[in-house]
């Protein structure tokens, strides 16, 4: 049952002036208190009449997992001040390391680095709760295939394949496991373990993202028809990404990375949305609200004296009104957070300069490949030499003007928007196949890292990628990336996320040309690297007809 988080409950200041005194004495917390505790800053929760009833009889016992994918990010500090909250009111708190599926969800941890990658989450995690002052006693630690790969937990995953429905499964996962035209049947099985976990963790509730909302309902409607009871789901906000969207492990310009150094904090924070007054989907302010007023129930606006000198401030609604009213000048604010979260990445960054654990973030997220090709023998296989998608620098593009070439009446000179300061220049030979006006403003996808190249005396800055179907006549298409994308957001083949784009390949190398062989349109006109698609954070990139054609 879904109920409003106030209902039954007081919101006066006196009440939570007298919660935030007696916070760090769990056992003397009236149920109510708890329970303001336990849902403040929560977008939603599932069965609030079973939480208030649980906490009226007994302390709450409840569990957050992570699948180990991708490094950890600041936005991770959303649910560990919820966790340091369930802690305040006394909850047993248990967290669990999904290792399997973070396997399960396309293969984005690999089998070979599936261990290294719950090594690393556990060290990171931890130094997460220490860096915001979550006493580790207090918690308990489960790795998913220390009980997932159990007799009775692989009969009941059995049983749950039994009855849910290939329709029901998919929809469980469509915001959390990755969605592919042809989806594997270990990302169909991904909710249903998620949802047994409860009652093999023995927990009341499950904490997690609001992206996660159809894995809980799924669990509330299945969990009964094998006999275990329905649990209690809480649900914290997503904190928007740098760029917009969700903050994403694999959207490098969208996240700030719990080992960042301290210009690469202000570099992103300098180049984060945050429109003057526009308060809807800015992450830098949503920061300051899900988690650094539950930290520390404050925060401080830096500027100089001549604009008013610092001010403080103790309530977040006032800090969205100001800025909304553009009191707060967009600047002033990404500065402000700066200071804030390097003083919570600090601790973090000074734990994992020692040596052991620099070894295991760079043995963690590895390209096993590498590893193989080391393990032969062959020193020729080097990350220079590894040919894989993730050197390639694609990223979506907005044509902002275009001109036939002065001295090539068949090649296009365009200026192309690709999220830098300035257009990109890009000359493409479409003049046969496509008209200005066609181009004109078009979304387009742009290879970034190639040598820039003069052709017929004007420099080239990146490829315009297109598809296209030899035959008499040839025809070519611009490749689309998906509705609603931003010029500069990255291009990448799913699975090959994690890795880095070359600065500049090297034609020697011949990166892109070995590459390019593989690179095909699908039946669907999706755009694939060996029926990989090609993505953006927001869905696939496609051409308009050519089925079957190639990508140059």
């Amino acid at each position: 049952m879904h109920l409003p988080l106030s209902e039954g409950f007081t919101s006066d200041p006196s009440f939570l002036l007298l919660l935030d005194g007696k916070a760090a004495m769990g056992d003397h917390l009236s149920p109510e208190e708890k329970f303001h505790l336990i849902t403040r800053n929560l977008q939603e929760v599932l069965g609030e009449d079973k939480l208030k009833t649980t906490l009226q009889e007994r302390e709450l016992k409840v569990y957050w997992g992570t699948a180990t994918t991708g490094k950890p990010h600041v936005a991770y500090f959303v649910p560990m001040s919820k966790i340091a909250d369930f802690l305040k009111a006394g909850c047993e708190v248990t967290i669990l390391f999904a290792d399997l599926h973070a396997f399960l969800d396309n293969m984005k941890a690999p089998w070979e680095l599936l261990e290294l990658r719950t090594q690393y989450y556990e060290q990171v995690i931890k130094a997460m709760l220490e860096s915001i002052g979550v006493p580790l006693d207090k918690l308990k630690f489960v790795k998913g295939t220390d009980y997932q790969l159990s007799r009775e937990y692989t009969l009941d995953v059995y049983r749950l394949s039994s009855m849910v429905t290939e329709h029901d499964a998919k929809k469980a996962g469509a915001e959390v496991v990755k969605q592919v035209e042809h989806p594997l049947l270990s990302g169909l099985l991904y909710p249903g373990l998620q949802a047994l976990d409860e009652e093999y963790l023995k927990v009341d509730a499950q904490f997690g993202g609001v992206d996660q909302r159809k894995i809980f309902t799924l669990a509330e409607k299945y969990l009964p028809s094998l006999g275990y009871a329905k649990r209690i789901h809480m649900m914290n906000p997503m904190v928007p990404g740098l760029t917009g969207g969700k903050m994403s492990s694999s959207e490098e310009e969208s996240k700030i990375d719990l080992l960042d150094r301290k210009e690469d904090v202000k570099k992103k924070l300098k180049k984060a949305f945050c429109e003057p007054g526009n308060v809807q989907s800015n992450g830098v302010l949503s920061f300051v609200k899900h988690v650094l007023f539950p930290l520390h129930a404050e925060f401080v606006i830096k500027r100089d004296e001549k604009w008013g000198g610092d001010q403080t401030y103790t309530v977040y609604e006032e800090v969205e009104k100001d800025f909304a009213a553009e009191v707060i000048h967009p600047g002033d604010l990404k500065a402000s957070v700066e200071v804030a979260l390097n003083k919570l990445l600090d601790p973090i960054r000074k734990k994992f300069e020692s040596p052991e654990l620099r070894k295991l973030t760079n043995a963690a997220y590895s390209d096993p490949s590498k590893k193989k090709g080391a393990a032969k023998g062959n020193p020729k296989n080097t990350e220079e030499d590894d040919v894989v998608p993730s050197r390639l620098d694609i990223r979506v593009g907005k044509v902002v003007s275009v001109e036939k070439h002065p001295d090539a009446d068949s090649l296009y000179l365009e200026k192309i928007d690709v999220g830098e300061a300035e257009p990109r220049t890009v000359v493409s030979g479409l003049v046969a196949y496509i008209s200005q006006e066609q181009l004109q403003d078009r979304l387009v996808v742009l290879l970034c890292n190639l040598k820039p190249q003069k052709m017929r005396g004007v420099e080239s800055q990146a490829m315009l990628l297109c598809a296209s179907v030899e035959g008499e006549p040839r025809r070519v298409e611009p490749l689309d990336p998906p509705e609603g994308s931003s010029p500069g957001e990255r291009v990448f083949v799913e699975g090959y996320e994690a890795g880095k784009a070359d600065d500049e390949l090297k034609p020697k190398k011949k990166v892109f040309e070995k590459l390019q062989v593989d690179l095909k349109i699908s039946g669907e006109c999706v755009a694939q690297w060996r029926e990989k698609d090609l993505m953006t954070k927001l869905g696939q990139v496609t051409c308009k007809t050519l089925k079957g054609g190639n990508i140059s």
